[in-house]
């Protein structure tokens, strides 16, 4: 099969410019290889294609034919490798996206409704659950993960930080005080989530996981933030969480000085999925807009 079309651009190259040497710069090989694909094409088809001379190249009867069936080859096969090189640069078709419930709603749902504005010949199959799910049993093109990631074989893309933080209502610390070290967090209500524990850095840097103890436990962000705010006890949550109760003042952190640095935000996807043109813009695009 390769040998049918070997020679071809050749010709075509060498009949428009009406030179070997000019033909190879077009093409980019070597004057040589343009020279002995034209020689054996002719060998093929069993004709004189061109009339070679020291000063100029010119067509055989039947290599005037051949070039006007040779053009719209060359001019097909132009215009199908535009098409792909388009349709790789163009994002278009079906995004299966997964993301944990409530980032996805109040976070990624609306960039994922502008980025459809712009792109208007992509599709979206949004999944928003709390559950990790497998990308590639389940057909995903991409996933939204929060937090420190497992190692895995899919590549992985930062598109922002996340700063973890505990916070009480000011009406509970004026009840119960403020906590000063980790260890007072065992004197205190916690807010406890679906977690295993609170991660920290104590006084000589190290991680720590804390086990709080409370009279709550809930697996809603936004339930144990309501908690909070009216004065049920601490709790630790992501910043997109608590930055708006705590600008207003109806929350306020605690132990600062013993949080983790903040964590990733990440887009993940399989490695068959990077050269996608609508993984990929929207990747940057999201990286862009978080």
């Amino acid at each position: 099969m390769t040998k049918i079309w070997q020679g071809i651009s050749e010709f075509t190259a060498v009949a428009d410019t009406g030179s070997f040497t000019e033909a190879a710069k077009r093409l980019q090989i070597s004057v040589a290889q343009v020279s002995r694909n034209i020689s054996e094409l002719e060998h093929r088809l069993d004709i004189k294609l061109l009339y070679r001379s020291t000063r100029k190249v010119s067509l055989s009867e039947e290599g005037a034919l051949y070039l006007q069936h040779c053009r719209n080859l060359v001019s097909s096969l132009d215009e199908a490798n535009r098409t792909i090189t388009n349709l790789k640069a163009t994002p278009r078709g079906l995004l299966k996206i997964t993301a944990p419930v409530y980032y996805g709603e109040y976070h990624l749902a609306p960039l994922l409704n502008e980025f459809l504005a712009i792109y208007p010949e992509v599709e979206l199959d949004l999944h928003l659950t709390n559950n990790k799910l497998d990308l590639i049993q389940g057909g995903f093109d991409l996933a939204i993960r929060l937090g420190q990631l497992e190692s895995s074989s899919l590549i992985a893309k930062r598109l922002a930080n996340r700063t973890q933080h505990i916070v009480a209502a000011p009406s509970y610390l004026a009840s119960k005080g403020k906590p000063y070290t980790i260890a007072d967090l065992h004197q205190h209500q916690c807010l406890v989530g679906s977690v295993e524990g609170w991660r920290l850095r104590d006084s000589t840097g190290k991680t720590v996981l804390t086990k709080p103890k409370g009279r709550m436990r809930c697996n809603s962000g936004p339930t144990l933030l309501n908690a909070a705010i009216q004065g049920l006890g601490l709790v630790q949550l992501p910043d997109y969480y608590v930055q708006s109760a705590l600008s207003k003042g109806r929350l306020v952190a605690v132990l600062e000085d013993f949080r983790l640095p903040d964590d990733g935000i990440w887009a993940v996807y399989p490695q068959n999925r990077h050269l996608s043109a609508k993984v990929r813009r929207l990747v940057e695009f999201l990286a862009t807009r978080l």
